[in-house]
Formats: structure tokens, sequence, C-alpha cells
């Protein structure tokens, strides 16, 4: 017999069913035992009589039974299988299971995150994270349809590749082939997607996970995050808005019909305006803050190219530096602004464009950077030495044979998702985030090597902290 969702059964009274999954409640009234079977699909009232077998909450069980229907009164509207139940015919215990560390039968948010992440297999079958993670993969495989029809080619960059000076520390890795060097893995995919530009691709995309050494907060997770990385050739600035407005606004209509965005077009304001009326440059546009189901949509655009920074602050580089970028070094300055570079580099304002949604930055992009010599002189200013500089010689060569003008943008996907969900944290739609101690959902990563790993690698401990 084939397997029957429980989704299913409504549409099958009548007919003898194998249903799968696990016990979420029992409820024993003397001779007869309801049961709450869940599968990915939904919860189905299974009705057992006769000899009963001794079953304990989330055991994986088989069930061949017959599907009947509900009485009127006792139909349960709550449910998408509420009017109907399984007369069970046959019962198998396929796998047992001991007493859970936590409930799951709640939203989980008063139990503590640390004991979440080590069990997060079991955190997952809470049905709020199961339909996270559900609505998660629903934005991703709409992200990507859209953007195929749009004639963007999907590509994927390295994972490993080279430490650069970005701005966040790099999360290094060790060359066994190469003793002494090391990899990084990347903070985004941002100079592999425009040397993509340089080879012709004009449009691509890549749903991909980045990876920042930097503190984690709320609205941002330690170690590693997921974007929506996206560029394009020969478009301004005003045509990435567009196709990013697009496609937010479709998938919203898709994925989530409850919600409803504040104001389309989407408002477009200027960094120092916002930054003086709101006291943020990512403001909170919502008309009423309460309601979950509202979407304030703005982008924030004039950006200042440069902010004045100490190299302290900036880098750790040769001390000379009096400017830091304010997106990064590969944003290109406003055309009626280039003129100011070498007179008043403060008064640049750069073609960055950032997108907020309900008081969080949940993407940034702008027009890059194509020209050497204007590149040359972004280096100069935020103090690069010629050193630093070479770190990023094969980007200058690949725009010595003929680089178009492009640009992009790269939301964030699990900022996007915690925005839209209006979840505390980021980590609650994540599959296995890293907690805000750093540690690793379950692996609980990271850990030492062994000393047959450091001698391979040609490494040496010489003062671990405990």
């Amino acid at each position: 017999m084939q397997r029957t969702l429980t989704i299913e059964t409504p549409a099958k009274v009548g007919d003898k069913v194998l249903l799968l999954g696990w016990v979420d409640k029992r409820r024993d009234h003397g001779k007869i035992v309801f049961i709450d079977l869940r599968d990915r699909s939904g919860i189905i009232q299974l009705v057992l009589t006769g000899e009963i077998p001794r079953l304990s909450l989330e055991d994986v069980i088989e069930v061949e039974g017959a599907v009947k229907a509900r009485p009127p009164k006792l139909v349960n509207p709550k449910i998408a299988t509420g009017n109907v139940e399984i007369e069970v015919l046959k019962l198998t215990i396929i796998s047992k299971s001991i007493e859970l560390p936590f409930p799951i039968d709640n939203d989980g948010y008063d139990i503590e995150e640390e004991l979440r992440m080590k069990y997060r297999y079991l955190d997952i079958r809470r049905s709020r994270m199961f339909k996270n993670l559900q609505l998660r993969s629903q934005v991703t495989s709409f992200i990507r349809n859209f953007l195929t029809k749009k004639d963007f080619l999907e590509i994927e960059t390295p994972m490993l590749t080279k430490t650069t000076p970005e701005g966040a520390r790099d999360f290094i890795v060790p060359s066994r082939l190469q003793k002494g060097k090391f990899y990084a893995l990347p903070q985004s995919p941002q100079q592999y997607k425009q040397l993509l530009m340089v080879a012709g691709v004009e449009r691509y995309f890549q749903i991909v996970r980045c990876f920042r050494d930097e503190d984690p907060r709320a609205d941002r997770a330690y170690g590693e995050f997921t974007q929506l990385d996206l560029e394009m050739s020969f478009v301004t600035q005003e045509d990435i808005l567009i196709l990013t407005e697009e496609l937010f606004t479709t998938l919203i209509a898709e994925v989530f019909p409850d919600k409803h965005i504040t104001q389309s077009p989407w408002p477009r304001l200027a960094h120092k305006d916002v930054v003086q009326k709101y006291g943020s440059d990512k403001p909170d546009l919502r008309q009423n803050k309460k309601d979950p189901d509202e979407l304030a949509f703005a982008w924030i655009l004039d950006f200042p190219l440069f902010a004045k920074q100490s190299q302290e602050d900036f880098f750790h580089g040769s001390g000379s530096a009096k400017f830091a970028p304010s997106h990064h070094m590969f944003t290109a300055p406003h055309p009626d602004d280039i003129k100011y570079l070498d007179s008043d580099p403060l008064k640049v304002r750069g073609l960055q464009h950032d997108l907020v949604l309900n008081g969080y930055e949940v993407g940034g992009g702008s027009i890059r950077i194509h020209q050497n010599e204007i590149q040359d002189k972004v280096f100069d200013l935020i103090g690069f030495t010629t050193e630093q500089k070479k770190q990023f010689s094969h980007m200058q060569t690949a725009f010595t044979y003929g680089a178009p003008p492009h640009g992009g943008i790269a939301p964030g996907i699990d900022r996007f998702m915690m925005a839209v969900l209006s979840e505390p944290s980021v980590r609650e739609v994540m599959a296995f985030p890293t907690s805000a101690s750093g540690i690793t959902s379950v692996m609980e990563a990271p850990s030492s090597a062994s000393p047959q790993q450091l001698d391979e690698l040609g490494i040496r401990i010489i003062n671990a902290k405990k």
C-alpha cells in the first residue's frame, strides 16, 4: 500500500490508507485512545480500540486504517483534517522516543537558546519552526523562478577564496598543499560577481552562504548567513531598484498573501534627510507598528561615499587613512560628485542603495566602479598601502580587458524572513544557526583539531585560552 499524507485524508473517506509519522498527542478515554499523528503535511486523529500498544510522545509509527467522516458535532475546524479521523486497523511502532529535553508543542520562545541549539533537530519539529522553514523554502524557490524567467544565470562562486581587507574579519582556512598559506571563506561573492560581469555574463544571481567573523546580534547571526546575490551589466541604479521592487512585491503577494505593503511604489529617501528626521538610516515606516502583517519597504539613497574614520578603526593598516568607505570600496561615486574626489571627498555621494523593511536593513547594493583610475583613487583615499592594493590586482587586471558598467544588490534571506515573520532573531528562521555565543547547532563547534591534523597542516598551537 502506498503512503498517504495526513493532508490527503479528507479526500479519501471510506478508503484504507497507510500513514507514517510521529505521535504528537495521546488522549486516553478508557477503552478508546485518541492519537494525533503528525507528518510533514499536518496532523490527523487516530482512533484506537481493543489491544492498544504502549505509545510515547514522538514515537515513530506506521498505521493502516480506514478514513471515517467525523460526526458534525466532533469536527475540529482548527486543523485541515478536522472533518475526518482514522479507524486504526494495524499499528506498528517503528522507532521509540525517550522523553524530550523540552516541550515542542508550544512556540519555544521561553526555552533557553543554548538548549534549543543543542537539540535543534527536535526544536525544528515544533510547528512554528517547521512553518518558518517551509516559508523560507518557498521564498528561495520563488526567487529562483522569478530571476530565471528574467534571463538571469544562477552561478556558484568559490567557498575557498583569498583573504582581502573588506571590512569584517575573515574566517581563514589553512592549506595542506601549500603550508603556511591560507584560504578565506568569502564575506560575500562581491569580487567574483564583478568578474562575472567582465566575463560577459551580464545577468547573474546566486543564493549564497557568506561568512563574517562579526559579533552576533538579533538581526545578524554569528559566522554565516544567506543572501540573494544579484548583479547586472549595462544598468542604471534605477534599473536595479525597479527589478528588486518587482521581485519582492510579487513574492509577498504569492508567498505571504496575508501581508500588506504599506506604500507602493516604495518610498525613496535621501540618507541625509532620513537620518535627520528619524535618527536612523533604517527607519520603521509602518503606519501601525503593532501590526505584524504590515510591511513597510523603503529605499535609502544618496549615501556619502566616505565616512571620516581613523585608520585604527579601519583595516588596521598604514595609519595614513582619513576616510573609510560608507558601503564598500567598490561602490561607484555619483557622476556629479567625482569632481570632489580630490578636493573634498566627504562631499561625494555614492551610488549606493539600501533596502529597508520594518526598521531593518534587509539588503544593500550599488553601482560598482569599473574604471581602474577611479578604483585606484578610492584605494588611496582609504589609505591602502601598495601591498594592500596588490591584493586586488586580479580585479584591476580584469578591468583592463573591457569592463562593462554594472551594479547589483544583495538582500539577506535570513533578515528578510525575520522581518516578514516578525521573529525576534534571525536564528528563528535558520535550520541550524550558530548561537549567540558562537557555538554551532548540534555539532557544538568549534572544537580542537588532533595533533595529526595540525602536523599535516604545519600548524602549532602556542597559546590556546581555555
